[in-house]
């Protein structure tokens, strides 16, 4: 005999809506622990839920709800995930400003990054939603989203923050690292990173850190890491178009307090990170402090990366970053940072000076080096 609970999952796709709304509503405290109830008959209650985001609103929110709490089993996952219909019914209610879902549309979304398949979105093309965006591209139009809704820019009843970790997952693969580092010929040849790269200091935590771990992502593509160091556009060093990210302040600024520095290490400072204000405020979540340094290293993988950071003189940033933050991970990510950023160069004197090495050194750790891209991990 089927249980209560069972009894009522099948209520989901009864033809009152009030009933169906009853449903859908009790559902959803049992959603968190219970995901075996939702993948009865071949997951039927799965496929009534994708049907019901289509529903009335609290309907809707509710079957949302519940999806994005089951969506962290991998069959449900996979289900969600290689339904084109149903993506397309995401996308389409997401980028519509008078959707009261927005934000639960754009977490299950992050949920669903996490299935290989919908990668297939960076190659998705759809209507264009003209009152949010120019492009064909279901990708530009998530950006446009994320951009233009910050704090209700677009849809009164949406922030989008949740998109940025729905990037950061995209951006564990080859084709989003891509995207996301590389001049869009159809969009004036904006670097997509350079969009969302502005908010690493906002006010909304979920955005800073699924920004700054986008951002990380993206470095693991070492050939768009002169791009990335690039503060100049044009660039003549850069081929064609020859746009420049200037991605450092971005990361750095979050780093930096109000501490002051000497002439001999502002010199070749970049121009943004110089003159702050005395009340000048540190990124508290040490996880986003950790993320940046972590860009940091991946920025380190070229020689040319290395005279970079060298020349714009990060390492008395982030020496400052060791000396105020006792937490015991991110001052070794500065240690490691320092120890690959200070050691001598292939063809370099021995007693050749150091860009940087002007003010105190940090007390470094005697542990063997470890391999940077074994420590450095992509956001889950």
């Amino acid at each position: 005999m089927p249980s209560e609970l069972e009894e009522l999952v099948e209520f989901l796709h009864h033809g009152n809506t009030q009933i169906r709304q009853v449903a859908a509503e009790h559902l959803v405290g049992y959603s968190q622990s219970h995901t075996s109830l939702f993948k009865r008959e071949q997951l039927t209650p799965v496929k009534d839920l994708k049907l019901l985001v289509k529903d009335y609103a609290p309907i809707a929110k509710n079957a949302l709800t519940i999806l994005i709490n089951i969506s962290h089993d991998a069959e449900v996952l996979r289900s969600l995930s290689k339904d084109d219909e149903f993506v397309e019914t995401l996308l389409s209610r997401i980028t519509n400003k008078k959707e009261s879902n927005a934000n639960e549309i754009a977490m299950l979304l992050a949920n669903m990054a996490k299935e290989d398949s919908l990668q297939r979105v960076l190659e998705l093309k759809r209507d264009i939603p003209k009152e949010l965006s120019t492009s064909k591209w279901a990708i530009d139009q998530l950006l446009d989203c994320f951009v233009k809704g910050a704090e209700g820019g677009y849809n009164k009843d949406a922030d989008f923050d949740y998109l940025s970790y729905f990037f950061a997952d995209l951006a564990k693969f080859t084709q989003g690292r891509t995207y996301f580092t590389s001049p869009q010929p159809h969009d004036s040849d904006i670097i997509p990173l350079t969009k969302i790269q502005v908010f690493t200091s906002h006010a909304s935590h979920i955005r800073r850190l699924g920004v700054a771990s986008t951002i990380k992502n993206s470095a693991f593509n070492v050939a768009s890491h002169p791009t990335l160091l690039s503060n100049l556009s044009p660039d003549p060093s850069l081929p064609p178009p020859s746009q420049g990210a200037n991605l450092l302040p971005y990361i750095l600024l979050p780093l930096m307090g109000p501490e002051e520095y000497s002439d001999e290490d502002t010199e070749g400072m970049l121009d943004e990170l110089q003159l702050l204000e005395p009340d000048k405020e540190r990124e508290n979540d040490l996880e986003i402090v950790k993320t940046h340094l972590e860009t940091l290293l991946l920025l380190t993988t070229t020689r040319e990366g290395r005279d970079v950071l060298k020349r714009v003189k990060v390492y008395p940033i982030v020496r400052e970053l060791h000396l105020q933050i006792e937490d015991e991970s991110v001052r070794e990510t500065c240690d490691r940072f320092v120890q690959v950023i200070m050691r001598k160069e292939e063809g370099e004197e021995d007693d050749e000076p150091q860009d940087g090495a002007g003010g105190k050194m940090l007390d470094l750790k005697d542990d063997e080096e470890e391999d940077e891209e074994e420590r450095i991990t992509e956001i889950l």
